[in-house]
């Protein structure tokens, strides 16, 4: 039987479930690979701990696919849409296609991924209901034999199926069937078995009877951070990344995770980093368990700074970065290094917060706006053909007399990278209006032949 195929399969109309022989015969030519399921596993538990690395502190293999806990990490991304957008893309980098849907429960998570995502799908908390009634019965992840059952009973939807009384249903087939109901609807809990990275730095504490005073998860975290900065500096490593994991008695994980710009193995800056999201932590009835992991560690080794008597030691930002950056998001802490092309857009790059000097400039001759448009917005204006600058110039519904400008500066497409840039030219020009604003403006063209450009006004940038 065809347990999987790939598009150029799919193609010629070979699909999963498909006999073998009837492949074969469709396709003369079929490449037939035999079925390794434990190496199936074994990938999947591989892009488990990668997803873990990259973006949730609770993932767990599922199958054909993860699961993922974001609850309190999506906002480090820009919200879940944004999140999962790039897990898509950042799975397209490495040529895995993927089909995400975050969802308020795991069922429900797993039923829209699988027959909604294309290729992401977000469900709100106040339209779950309405979104499961009109799935098919087998996205409950229920067993072949019971779907084929209930195919036969004529249950092809899980209104039908959520709308017949339960005690049919639990007498032929057992309590799975409301389990499932439930946990797609929230009304029960589901484990979540996360997986552990091997071979990383990992301390553990069990309690007799559960905790959940802020100040008492606070004092443990610290003997936690203690302990686990005791293993690190054994293996003389320092950590980048630590996932804080609560785990509760009613079998629900609550998770913490911080970063930073450069390994550490300070206990009280690490303990302030964690004890500082601890106020978003539900403890419920008590949490019995309290594991800190360092996800991320790299070699650490602290090295005297030479003294000088002239020059005071440069100042370690390194702690504000790290506070800023688990507050805000690590994507929203950067800065702009200069890349060596001559297209503004294409000149600037956004690097960490604490990356070394790349040693390139931009070009000194012409100086460039403090605020750069992206992407560039276009301008009504009067100019002479082919090299004078805008006599005015309507931008955002407001008229501008240009008072002064210089120019142009003739800047030439990248044609080495694309063929559409071999004749396409810009001319640049800084301007300034009567009331003393500066602006850079451009023509998209060279004011004679319409192949090098639309011949267009745009605003680029804003001097300041």
């Amino acid at each position: 039987m065809v347990l999987a195929a790939d598009q150029a399969a799919r193609r010629e109309g070979l699909r999963p479930g498909m006999a073998a022989s009837k492949a074969q015969a469709l396709v003369a030519s079929l490449i037939i690979f035999d079925a390794d399921p434990d190496a199936d596993r074994a990938a999947l538990e591989k892009l488990a701990i990668w997803m873990q690395r990259h973006y949730a502190p609770l993932v767990a293999a599922d199958n054909d696919g993860l699961m993922l806990d974001i609850t309190g990490v999506a906002h480090l991304y820009g919200g879940e849409t944004n999140m999962l957008t790039e897990m898509v893309r950042r799975l397209a980098s490495v040529g895995i296609g993927a089909k995400i849907a975050a969802a308020p429960t795991y069922g429900a998570a797993h039923a829209t991924a699988r027959h909604v995502a294309n290729p992401v799908f977000l469900l709100q908390d106040d339209k779950l209901a309405n979104a499961l009634a009109l799935l098919p019965v087998s996205a409950l992840r229920l067993p072949p034999e019971i779907l084929t059952a209930l195919k036969q009973l004529g249950f092809d939807r899980i209104e039908e199926l959520a709308n017949t009384p339960r005690a049919p249903i639990a007498l032929r087939f057992g309590g799975v069937v409301s389990r499932r109901l439930d946990q797609a609807h929230g009304r029960a809990d589901e484990p979540f078995d996360p997986i552990v990275p091997p071979e990383v730095p990992h301390v553990r504490r069990n309690f007799a009877e559960p905790i959940g005073a802020p100040e008492t998860l606070a004092r443990y975290t610290t003997k936690l951070v203690e302990q686990l900065c005791a293993e690190l500096e054994v293996k003389g490593l320092g950590a980048r990344k630590l996932d804080l994991l609560f785990f509760r008695v009613d079998n629900r994980i609550e998770a913490i995770r911080i970063g930073t710009a450069k390994p550490v193995r300070d206990v009280k800056r690490l303990a302030k980093l964690l004890c500082d999201k601890i106020e978003t932590v539900d403890p419920g009835f008590g949490i019995e368990t309290m594991t800190l992991t360092a996800l991320v560690a790299e070699p650490l080794s602290y090295r005297a700074s030479p003294s000088s008597l002239v020059e005071a030691p440069a100042p370690d930002v390194s702690g504000l970065i790290d506070t800023l950056s688990n507050r805000i998001g690590e994507q929203h802490l950067y800065r702009c290094a200069p890349v060596e092309s001559d297209i503004p857009e294409h000149a600037v790059k956004r690097v960490t917060a604490l990356a070394p000097a790349t040693g390139a400039n931009w070009p000194p001759h012409w100086p460039r706006p403090s605020r750069l448009l992206d992407p560039p917005e276009r301008v009504e204006t009067v100019a002479l053909l082919p090299d004078h600058p805008p006599a005015f110039f309507t931008w955002r519904g407001r008229r501008r007399r240009v008072a002064r400008a210089d120019g142009p500066e003739r800047v030439f497409g990248e044609w080495w990278k694309a063929t559409t840039e071999t004749k396409a030219v810009r001319d640049y020009f800084q301007v300034e209006d009567e009331a003393g604003e500066r602006f850079w403006l451009y023509r998209a063209g060279d004011g004679e032949d319409p192949v090098t450009g639309s011949q267009d006004w745009f605003v680029h940038g804003i001097f300041a």
